[in-house]
């Protein structure tokens, strides 16, 4: 069942498809069509918005606004460890990368190179690191945040597939995370450089970043933007860095090796949480 699952996804037109729904979920008007979105996917995936900034599903312009809700002031207070969780999530695996590697599910690996799509000498830098992987489910806070304070000194926005990122497709597709269309932003931070990842995924309609906007998907080619050091921002720990426009994975990886894990595998964590000392 699993491999027809992922067998699917494969032939199925996966950016025109996210590109579709992406406009839909741009659609201001009609607004009974608009708000009946928002309340049947409430309803589908039990979403309360007892923590957002507004409460009621009707103050939302469109669907967009609504999934990338912003939380209440408040809400995730910033915990006193060293580095704290990007996103609200799972957990779905943490550890030191071994030797380029990088765990994706039990029994799969992938390697930093392939999910950086950068140099050899680049991914060394991450080769005896850590890394964390938190997927997103439909019904979380869809901000992600720093992990640890930063400077931003490039992004790379690499062109790929859109398969789902779900427990099915972790366990069956090879190097998913390294084959997904994803946005690579590198950071130098107290603990050496920092690559935060996010992970496109099928129906996932967009990424976007507080100092860029939203990320232009194109199909062919890597694009890249590099920040002069006087003119990358720096973002402290727990400050907004982008959103997703539907679920996906944020892959984090730092220089900095044995990491003292706060929570474990497969554990729930909350944005601004303790995730590591």
């Amino acid at each position: 069942m699993i491999n027809l699952f992922i067998a699917l996804q494969a032939i199925l037109p996966q950016h025109l498809l996210s590109r579709m729904i992406g406009w839909l979920a741009e659609l201001e008007r009609p607004v009974w069509l608009k708000n009946l979105l928002i309340t049947l996917f409430m309803q589908a995936y039990g979403i309360s918005l007892d923590e957002a900034e507004h409460p009621n599903a009707e103050q939302y312009r469109n669907f967009n606004h609504f999934f990338t809700r912003a939380l209440e002031e408040g809400a995730r207070p910033l915990a006193g460890t060293r580095y704290v969780s990007p996103a609200d999530g799972i957990l779905s695996q943490r550890g030191d990368v071994d030797d380029g590697q990088l765990v994706q599910a039990k029994g799969r690996w992938y390697d930093t190179r392939g999910l950086l799509a950068g140099s050899e000498e680049e991914a060394a830098n991450f080769d005896n690191g850590s890394f964390a992987t938190v997927y997103l489910s439909p019904k979380d806070y869809h901000r992600v945040h720093m992990p640890i304070s930063g400077t931003l000194r490039m992004t790379r926005y690499v062109p790929g597939d859109l398969f789902a990122v779900n427990n099915s497709t972790t366990a069956g597709v090879d190097q998913l995370f390294a084959r997904n269309e994803r946005l690579v932003c590198f950071f130098d931070t107290a603990d050496g450089q920092l690559a935060v990842v996010l992970v496109g995924a099928i129906i996932v309609a967009g990424i976007e970043t507080v100092w860029g906007g939203v990320e232009s998907p194109n199909p062919g080619t890597i694009r890249e933007h590099r920040f002069n050091p006087e003119e990358g921002p720096t973002l402290e720990a727990g400050a907004e860095l982008g959103r997703f426009f539907l679920g996906s994975t944020v892959v984090l990886l730092t220089e900095k090796n044995g990491l003292q894990w706060r929570a474990g595998h497969d554990d729930k964590v909350l944005v601004r949480a303790a995730l590591a000392d």
